[in-house]
C-alpha cells in the first residue's frame, strides 16, 4: 500500500458522533495526520456554509493549502472559498427533478451556494432540521431565477414514503443525475458524474497525487463511489451493507466510538 498522503471524510455517521460533534480522540489523530503533512479534506454533501464550524475546529478554515469538498464532489474548492472545479444543474434541470418529485408527492429544495430554495408543495421538507446554519427561503416554483446555478437538489422526508417513492422514480432520471439516499431521510440529486470520487479525482490532480495515496472514509451510498476509488477505503461499522461490501476496511467500531480515529491510528500513523 502506498503512503497515506491524504484523508478524505464524510461528516456524518463517520467522522461526527451521533449528537454532532468531533470526538477528542477523533481530533487527536487528524492532528497528528496533519503534523505528518497529510491533508485532510472534508468531503460531504454540506455547503462550505455548513462546514465553518468543523474547519474552525481543525484549524483548516480560510487556508489557501487546505481544501474540501462539497455538494458531493460538485465543488471543489481552497478553505478560503477559491473554487478549482464545479459543476451545477441550470434551472431546467431543477424543472424536471421537481416534476419527478411532485408527481410522487415528496417535497424539493433546489440549493444555490449557501441559499436552500424550499420549493412550495403539499409536502414539508425536513431539510432544514439537517443544516439549520444555513439560509432557506420559501419559494414558489416560478419565482425561481434562471440566472442562478443549482449544487444540487435535496428530498428530505420521512424514511417509509421515501423508500416507497424512490422505487417509483423514473429510470430515465437514472441516467440524467445521480440519485442516492445520503441519510436515512435524505435523497440527494445531483448533476451527471458528479459523486465524492470525480472531486476527489480533481483535487489529486490539482496536488499531484494518485488515488494509492487516499484513503477515504464513509458510511453511506453517497460514499460509496469514494471508498471503491481511494487506495484504502475504510467503512464505518455502522456503513450501509453495500458500502461494507466495498471497502478495503471495516472499522470495529462506530462513528460513535471513535472510528475515525482508530482507522488513522492502524493505517495512517502506525510505523510498518
Amino acid at each position: 500500500m502506498s503512503e497515506i498522503k491524504l484523508i478524505a471524510l464524510d461528516l456524518d455517521g463517520t467522522l461526527l458522533t451521533s449528537d454532532k460533534k468531533i470526538s477528542e480522540r477523533n481530533m487527536e489523530a487528524l492532528l497528528a495526520a496533519r503534523q505528518k503533512g497529510i491533508k485532510i479534506v472534508l468531503t460531504t454533501g454540506r455547503p462550505l456554509k455548513a462546514m465553518e464550524f468543523f474547519l474552525r475546529e481543525l484549524g483548516t478554515d480560510e487556508r489557501d493549502d487546505e481544501y474540501t469538498i462539497t455538494f458531493n464532489g460538485g465543488l471543489v474548492q481552497k478553505n478560503t472559498g477559491e473554487i478549482l472545479d464545479k459543476t451545477v444543474f441550470s434551472l431546467d434541470d431543477v424543472a424536471r427533478i421537481f416534476e419527478e418529485t411532485e408527481k410522487l408527492n415528496l417535497p424539493l429544495d433546489a440549493i444555490s451556494e449557501g441559499i436552500v430554495y424550499q420549493i412550495q408543495s403539499d409536502q414539508e421538507s425536513l431539510y432544514a432540521q439537517f443544516n439549520p446554519a444555513l439560509t432557506f427561503e420559501s419559494v414558489a416554483f416560478d419565482a425561481l431565477s434562471s440566472q442562478n446555478t443549482y449544487n444540487k437538489c435535496v428530498t428530505a422526508y420521512p424514511q417509509e414514503p421515501l423508500d416507497e417513492a424512490i422505487k417509483k422514480i423514473s429510470p430515465e432520471l437514472f441516467d440524467q443525475y445521480e440519485i442516492f439516499k445520503s441519510r436515512e431521510l435524505l435523497l440527494e440529486w445531483s448533476p451527471k458524474n458528479v459523486h465524492k470520487a470525480t472531486g476527489l479525482e480533481k483535487l489529486i490532480s490539482h496536488l499531484g497525487l494518485s488515488p494509492s495515496q487516499v484513503m477515504a472514509c464513509g458510511d453511506e451510498a453517497n460514499d460509496l463511489s469514494m471508498i471503491k476509488w481511494a487506495g484504502l477505503g475504510v467503512a464505518m461499522k455502522n456503513a450501509v451493507e453495500l458500502v461494507r461490501e466495498v471497502a478495503d476496511v471495516v472499522t470495529p467500531m462506530t462513528n460513535d466510538e471513535d472510528a475515525v480515529a482508530w482507522a488513522i491510528e492502524n493505517y495512517v500513523l502506525k510505523e510498518f
